[in-house]
C-alpha cells in the first residue's frame, strides 16, 4: 500500500493543505464544548461572573478583603487595581494575572460572604454561636480590626484550615455569589452583563462552526481530488505500462484482471485515500486534543474513556478477524466474474450456435453468487459493528451522567463540566471509530494496492537497448540469420535454425501446415516476441538495436484477425498514418477492393464503425485492416494469412492492385492458400518450426515433399501437373 501512496506526490501541496486545515478542524471541535460549558456553568449559573476576581469593588469591602491576605498580596492587589471615587477598578485583564488574583481573592471572598451571610456558611454551630456572641453595633470585621497582628492571623489560619474542606466548586460558587452582591450594591446591570455574557459565548460559538463547516468543506474537496488525480496517474500508468506488454504479458496477467485493475482495484484506493485524509490524518489529532482536554476539566471520570477506548478495540478486534480473510477473496472474485462475463459475451454467437445458453446461464450465475455470499458476508459482518459501537456509545454516555451526578451532588463537579468531559469522550471514542473505519477497507485496498503494484511492477521483456538508435532512410531488406525461439517457460525451441532474406521489390510467402510456426516467425519482425538465438535484421541492422517505435514505424501490420476500433471508416484508416489525407485512403480502399462497400454507405468514409468493427462483415473487416496498413505506406508489409476471409475473385484482384502499388517494398505473406502465393518471388515453407523449402511455386512441386503435399490437397491433378511441367521447361 505504501508504494502506492508515493503516486500521490503531485498532490504534496494539497496534502499539506489537508493537514493544516484538519489541525483548524479539531481547534474548533474541541473548543465548541468548553464554550458550551461556560454558558451553562458561567453564563447562566453565575451570571456571567467567571471567578473571585471582581472588576469593580466598593473600597470598603477591598478593606475587609485586605483583612484576609498576606501583605505580599496585598501589595499585589493594590498594583492591579485603581481607586477612583472611593471604588477600586481593575486595570489589568490578561489571564495570568487574572488567574493569579483569583488564587488571592478565592479565600478572602469566601470568608468575607460567611462573615456578612452566615446562615449559609457550610460551618459547624460552635462558629456560628461565635459568630453571634458579639456585641451591639459590632460586626466581625470590627472585631478583627481590633486583634492583635498574631491573634488574627492565627484566626485566619484556623478558618483557611476550615475552607480548605471544601471542594473548588463551592469555594468558586461561594466567592461568585459574593461579588454578584458586591455588583448588585454598586448598581451595576447583572441582567444586561449576563447578555452579553451570552451573546458573546454565542457568538464565538457560531464563528467557530462556520470555521469547523468551512474547513471540513475544503478538506472534502480536496481529498477528493487528490483521490481523483491519484486515480487518473495510477490508470494513466497502467495504460502506458499494458501498452508495453508483450504478448508473454498479456498472458500472464490475462485481459479480464487487467481491466479490473484498471477500474475496480483503483476505485477501491481512491476511496481509501479519501478516507486516509479525511478521517486517518483527523482522528489522532482529535483523540490526542480531546485526551488533553479531559485531562484539564478535572472531573475524575477519566477511567470512563479507558474502559470504553478498551471495548471499542475489542470489538473490532474480533470483527476483522472474522472479516479480513473474505475482504482478501473479493478482488480475486470479482477478476473471475469479469473474466466469464467477457467470454461470454465474446463468444456469444457460438454459445447460441451450440445451444449452451443454460449451462453459461449457470456458469455466471454461479461466479456472481460466490461473489454475492463473500460480499453478504463482508457487509454483515461491517454493519454488526456500527450498532454494537452506536450501543457503546450510548451506554458510555449513561455511564458518564450516573458518575458525574454524584459528583455535582457532592459539590465536585458543575454541570457544564460535565458535559464537556461527555462530549470530549465522545469525541475521543468517535476518533477510534474513525481509525477502525478504515482498518475495514484497507484490508481490501491493500489487496487491490498489491495487484496494480504487479503490473507497474512488472518488467516487460522487450525493451530498448540503451543504445538503441532510430531506425532511418529504410529501403526494406529483411534478413533472418539462423533464428531460433521459445516462449518464455517452454521446454523446446518452437522455430529452427531459420534462415532467409526478404527483399525490397519481392513477395515472399511463407506457408506451412496449422501449428508450423508461421505466425510466431513473421511475430519477430515487429519485435512482438524477441529471438532466443539468432538474429533478424533491416538493411543490415539487428532490429534489437533500434528503438521499438521506429522499426514499426517502417512496418505494415496487418493481423490475421482484423480488428477495428470505435470511429469511423476514415478514422481507422488512418490509424497507421494520421496526416494522410482523403485522396490517399480513397486509393487505399480501392487496392484493398474496400471502395464498393464504403461507397455504398450513406456517409461513405465517415460511417461510423462500431467497437471491434462488430457492424461490418468479416471479409470488410479485413479488407479495411488491409487498406490501414497500405495507407501508412510502410516499407514493409506483414500479411498474417490476410486474405482468408475473401473469396478467390476479390483475393486475386486485391493481390494485383496491391503488387503494382507496393513494387518498392517488402511484402511477406502468410497464407493457407496455395493460390495467395502461387505469384510469390520466394515461397517459405515451414515443417514443424523449421525450413522445409525455399524457393518459386513451382520450383518447390519438384523439390519439396510438404510442399507437395499442400499442394495436392489444394490444386487438382491437372493443375499440379500443368504447374509441374511449365517447371520442367522452365528449367
Amino acid at each position: 500500500m505504501i508504494k502506492i501512496l508515493k503516486y500521490l506526490k503531485k498532490s504534496w501541496l494539497s496534502v499539506i493543505l489537508i493537514f493544516v486545515l484538519l489541525i483548524i478542524q479539531a481547534y474548533c471541535d474541541l473548543s465548541l464544548p468548553q464554550y458550551v460549558s461556560d454558558i451553562v456553568d458561567v453564563g447562566i449559573q453565575q451570571s456571567s461572573i467567571k471567578n473571585a476576581v471582581p472588576k469593580e469593588i466598593r473600597a470598603s469591602e477591598m478593606d475587609r478583603l485586605f483583612l484576609f491576605m498576606a501583605e505580599d498580596e496585598k501589595a499585589y492587589v493594590s498594583q492591579c487595581y485603581t481607586l477612583n471615587n472611593d471604588k477600586y477598578e481593575i486595570n489589568t485583564i490578561d489571564k495570568d494575572t487574572n488567574e493569579k488574583l483569583n488564587d488571592i481573592f478565592t479565600l478572602p471572598t469566601v470568608m468575607t460572604y460567611a462573615f456578612e451571610n452566615p446562615d449559609k456558611f457550610p460551618s459547624n454551630d460552635s462558629s456560628k454561636h461565635e459568630m453571634q456572641e458579639l456585641p451591639e453595633g459590632m460586626t466581625q470585621f470590627d472585631v478583627m480590626m481590633q486583634m492583635e497582628p498574631e491573634q488574627k492571623a492565627q484566626m485566619i489560619s484556623g478558618m483557611r484550615e476550615q475552607f480548605s474542606g471544601l471542594t473548588e466548586s463551592i469555594l468558586n460558587q461561594m466567592a461568585v455569589a459574593y461579588i454578584k452582591g458586591e455588583y448588585e450594591a454598586l448598581g451595576l446591570d447583572i441582567n444586561s452583563m449576563q447578555f452579553n455574557y451570552l451573546k458573546k459565548e454565542g457568538l464565538m460559538m457560531i464563528l467557530l462552526a462556520v470555521v469547523l463547516t468551512t474547513a471540513s468543506i475544503i478538506v472534502g474537496f480536496l481529498a477528493a481530488r487528490a483521490a481523483a488525480l491519484f486515480g487518473m496517474d495510477i490508470r494513466e500508468l497502467i495504460f502506458k505500462k499494458v501498452i508495453s506488454f508483450t504478448n508473454s504479458e498479456m498472458d500472464k496477467f490475462s485481459t479480464a484482471s487487467l481491466i479490473t485493475r484498471s477500474t475496480n482495484d483503483i476505485q477501491q484506493i481512491q476511496m481509501v485515500i479519501v478516507m486516509l485524509l479525511r478521517m486517518v490524518l483527523y482522528a489522532p489529532i482529535l483523540g490526542i486534543g480531546g485526551v488533553i482536554k479531559v485531562a484539564n476539566t478535572r472531573t475524575g471520570m477519566s477511567w470512563i474513556i479507558g474502559v470504553a477506548v478498551g471495548v471499542v478495540l475489542m470489538v473490532v478486534a474480533i470483527v476483522m478477524n472474522i472479516a479480513m480473510p473474505k475482504f482478501k477473496q473479493l478482488q480475486s472474485l470479482v477478476d473471475r466474474l469479469n473474466l466469464v462475463a467477457r467470454e461470454i459475451l465474446t463468444g456469444l454467437p457460438v454459445i447460441r450456435a451450440f445451444n449452451r445458453e443454460e449451462y453459461e446461464e449457470k456458469r455466471f450465475e454461479d461466479a456472481n453468487k460466490q461473489l454475492l455470499k463473500t460480499q453478504l458476508f463482508t457487509s454483515r459482518t461491517v454493519a454488526l459493528m456500527f450498532p454494537s459501537m452506536i450501543f457503546i456509545m450510548n451506554a458510555v454516555v449513561v455511564l458518564i451522567i450516573w458518575a458525574g451526578a454524584h459528583g455535582i451532588d457532592s459539590g465536585k463537579l458543575q454541570v457544564g463540566d460535565m458535559m464537556a468531559f461527555m462530549t470530549y469522550t465522545m469525541q475521543i471514542i468517535m476518533s477510534f471509530l474513525m481509525l477502525t473505519m478504515i482498518s475495514i477497507f484497507l484490508p481490501r485496498a491493500a489487496v487491490s494496492a498489491n495487484r496494480i503494484n504487479e503490473v507497474l511492477a512488472s518488467e516487460p521483456l522487450i525493451t530498448d537497448s540503451e543504445k538503441a538508435e532510430k531506425l532511418e532512410n529504410v529501403k526494406g531488406t529483411v534478413c533472418f540469420d539462423n533464428v531460433n525461439f521459445r516462449y518464455d517457460g517452454a521446454d523446446e525451441d518452437v522455430l529452427h535454425n531459420i534462415s532467409f532474406t526478404a527483399r525490397p521489390g519481392q513477395t515472399t510467402a511463407i506457408i506451412g501446415s496449422t501449428g508450423s510456426g508461421k505466425s510466431t516467425l513473421i511475430n519477430l519482425i515487429p519485435r512482438f516476441f524477441d529471438v532466443t538465438e539468432g538474429s533478424i535484421t533491416i538493411d543490415g541492422i539487428d532490429i534489437r538495436n533500434v528503438t521499438q517505435h521506429s522499426l514499426r514505424e517502417q512496418i505494415g501490420y496487418v493481423p490475421q484477425k482484423g480488428v477495428l476500433f470505435s470511429g469511423t471508416i476514415a478514422s481507422n484508416l488512418r490509424f497507421g498514418r494520421e496526416s494522410a489525407s482523403d485522396e490517399e485512403i480513397a486509393e487505399a480502399a480501392s487496392i484493398a477492393q474496400a471502395d464498393d462497400f464504403i461507397n455504398e454507405k450513406t456517409e461513405k468514409y465517415e460511417s461510423a464503425i462500431s467497437q471491434g468493427g462488430s457492424n461490418v462483415s468479416g471479409g470488410q473487416k479485413q479488407r479495411l485492416s488491409i487498406a490501414r496498413a497500405i495507407a501508412k505506406n510502410p516499407k514493409i508489409y506483414i500479411f498474417d494469412d490476410s486474405f482468408s476471409a475473401l473469396d478467390y475473385k476479390t483475393d486475386i484482384k486485391l493481390r494485383k492492385a496491391l503488387y503494382e502499388k507496393v513494387a518498392d517494398s517488402t511484402v511477406i505473406i502468410v497464407a493457407q492458400r496455395i493460390s495467395t502465393v502461387l505469384n510469390a518471388d520466394q515461397i517459405i515453407v515451414l515443417d514443424d518450426g523449421s525450413i522445409a523449402g525455399i524457393g518459386t511455386h513451382k520450383e518447390l512441386l519438384r523439390s519439396c515433399e510438404v510442399y507437395q503435399q499442400i499442394a495436392k490437397s489444394q490444386l487438382s491433378e491437372e493443375e499440379l501437373a500443368r504447374d509441374i511441367d511449365s517447371g520442367k521447361e522452365a528449367e
